[in-house]
C-alpha cells in the first residue's frame, strides 16, 4: 500500500514493465472503438491529431481500440487493420505523431469473431449460435489453429510501423474473450470446457507474439473480470485465467468488464457510481506479478488515486473522461483544472451514448470540439451515416 504522504506523486511514478520497457506514469488511455480510420484500414489525418492530443495532453500509454488483424471480421468498418492492405505511410506517421513526450503508443489487436459488423463480415466464433435473432457461425479447428499466426503477423507489423507495444484483445465480447465465456465457447476440442482448455488458444495466441516480436517488445493484454451475462465468463473462472496468464510472457494486464452482445447492457453506460472493476483486481493482484490496470468507472481524480493508493491497481485506465479532457493526465499530475463534467442524457437510446462519445472523438481529432453540440439522436444519425459510408469503402477493399 502506498503512504499518503506519497499520494501527490503517485499518478507521476514510473512503471517498469516485465519486458523492461518503461511507462512514464501511471495513467493509460483505454482504447475505444474512435471509428476513425478511413473505410480501408487505413489512418486518418484526424485519427493521427487524435492521439497526438492525447499524447500533449501527458498520458504514459494510449491504446488504439478494435485493430484488426483480419479485415473479414471487423468490430466496425472504422477500424484499423494491420495487413497487406495497410497504408504503412499514415501508420507511421500516426505512431511518430502519438509517441511524442516519451509516451507509449499500442494497437489492440483483435478480431470481433461472433460479434463482426454483419454488414460486411460473416460473423464467426468458437461455436456456432442462435440465440433469439443472434446468429453465427462455429470456427473449425484448422481456423483456429490459424489465429496465432494472425494474431503474431499484425503484432510484427505493429513494431515495424513504429508502434511501442500492443495489446491483445481478449475482453468485451469479441473472440478470445468469446472462446473464454462458456455463453459462447460450446466447444469439445482442446478449445472448449474447462477454464483451462477455454484459455487455450490465448496463451497460444501470447506465445506466437512473443516469438514474433521478441523478448523486449511489450505485450499487454484486455480481459473480463465478467461477462456480467447469464452464462457467460464469471468471476471464478476469470481469476483463474489470471493465474495462467501469470504463467506467459504478458507484460500488462488490463481489467474490465460486460460485453457488447446484442441487449447486454454496457458497462461503459452504467449509471452506477464507479469504478466498476477495483475490488476484482484486489483479488486478481494476489494470483499474478504482472502490473494491473484498471478501466471502468473513472471520473475524478480522487478514485483514481485511492485506487493506486490501495495498491488495488498499478495503472488507472481512463476512456470518457478523455474524451471530455484530452489534457486530463496533465492535470491530475499536476492537480490543476476540475474532473470532467459528464453530460446528462434525459433519455437514451440503445447506442446513442456510444454514438455521441465517438462523434466528440471526431471533433477532438478536428481540433473543433469548442463547437460541438449534437444531442443524442443527431449523433446516433451522423454515427450511422458515416458508418454505412464506410461500409460500400471496406466491401470495395477487402472483397478478395
Amino acid at each position: 500500500m502506498i503512504e499518503a504522504k506519497d499520494s501527490n506523486q503517485l499518478f507521476s511514478r514510473s512503471l517498469e514493465l516485465p519486458c523492461g520497457a518503461v511507462l512514464k506514469n501511471r495513467l493509460v488511455k483505454s482504447a475505444m472503438s474512435d471509428s476513425l480510420a478511413d473505410g480501408e484500414g487505413s489512418p486518418t489525418q484526424a485519427q493521427v491529431r487524435l492521439y497526438e492530443r492525447w499524447t500533449e495532453g501527458g498520458v504514459a500509454l494510449s491504446i488504439i481500440g478494435e485493430v484488426q488483424a483480419d479485415p473479414r471480421f471487423p468490430e466496425k468498418p472504422g477500424n484499423l487493420v494491420l495487413g497487406k492492405h495497410s497504408n504503412l505511410e499514415m501508420l507511421r506517421k500516426l505512431t511518430t505523431r502519438a509517441s511524442i513526450n516519451g509516451a507509449h503508443i499500442w494497437p489492440q489487436i483483435g478480431h470481433a469473431g461472433a460479434l463482426s459488423h454483419a454488414p460486411i463480415s460473416l460473423p464467426t466464433g468458437p461455436s456456432a449460435l442462435e440465440i433469439g435473432s443472434f446468429q453465427c457461425a462455429g470456427m473449425s479447428i484448422t481456423e483456429v489453429k490459424q489465429l496465432p499466426d494472425t494474431y503474431a503477423k499484425a503484432a510484427l507489423m505493429a513494431k515495424e510501423v513504429g508502434f511501442t507495444g500492443i495489446q491483445i484483445h481478449a475482453g468485451h465480447g469479441f473472440l478470445l474473450s468469446q472462446f473464454l465465456s462458456p455463453l459462447f465457447n460450446h466447444r469439445n476440442d482442446q478449445y472448449g470446457g474447462s477454464i483451462e482448455a477455454r484459455c487455450r488458444i490465448i496463451v497460444e495466441v501470447i506465445d506466437k507474439v512473443r516469438r514474433a516480436v521478441g523478448t523486449s517488445f511489450p505485450i499487454g493484454i484486455k480481459i473480463n473480470s465478467t461477462d456480467q451475462l447469464e452464462g457467460g465468463l464469471t468471476q471464478d473462472d476469470a481469476l483463474e485465467a489470471i493465474r495462467i496468464l501469470n504463467q506467459t510472457s504478458i507484460d500488462l494486464i488490463e481489467l474490465s468488464g460486460g460485453t457488447y452482445f446484442p441487449g447486454a447492457k454496457s458497462s461503459s453506460d452504467s449509471s452506477g457510481a464507479g469504478p466498476y472493476f477495483v475490488d476484482f483486481s484486489k483479488k486478481a493482484q494476489q494470483v499474478t506479478s504482472i502490473p494491473i490496470v484498471v478501466t471502468g468507472g473513472f471520473k475524478t481524480r480522487t478514485q483514481a488515486m485511492d485506487s493506486l493508493i490501495s495498491g488495488a491497481v498499478d495503472m488507472v485506465g481512463i476512456a470518457r473522461a478523455m474524451v471530455l479532457n484530452p489534457s486530463l493526465a496533465n492535470d491530475w499530475l499536476t492537480n490543476t483544472g476540475a474532473d470532467p463534467v459528464f453530460p446528462r442524457f434525459e433519455t437514451a437510446p440503445s447506442g446513442g451514448i456510444t454514438a455521441w462519445y465517438t462523434m466528440r472523438l471526431t471533433a477532438l481529432g478536428n481540433d473543433a470540439e469548442s463547437s460541438f453540440a449534437l444531442c443524442l439522436p443527431s449523433a446516433i444519425r451522423l454515427y450511422e451515416e458515416r458508418d454505412e459510408l464506410r461500409c460500400h469503402k471496406w466491401r470495395k477493399k477487402f472483397s478478395s
